[in-house]
């Protein structure tokens, strides 16, 4: 039988690689859930009003569309 590379183990006349050591990975249900989690937090508490006006500013009204031109 040939010689087994560095790495590898022979399984019924196969060679097959040896099992690297396991990293922790999110599965794709996990990040599911953060991103489900992020969604909930921001429908129920908001992340802050992001809007460009102050919301103790005076408003102004600005006149509709179908306002006539004083005539």
């Amino acid at each position: 039988m040939a010689k087994v590379p560095e790495g590898y183990h022979v399984v019924r006349r196969h060679i097959r690689r040896n099992p690297r050591p396991s990293t922790k990975k999110l599965s794709g249900w996990t990040i599911a859930g953060l991103i489900a989690g992020v969604w909930l937090w921001s429908q129920l508490f908001g992340f802050g009003e992001a809007s460009s006006s102050s919301p103790h500013a005076p408003q102004t009204q600005t006149p509709s569309v179908s306002a006539t031109a004083g005539r």
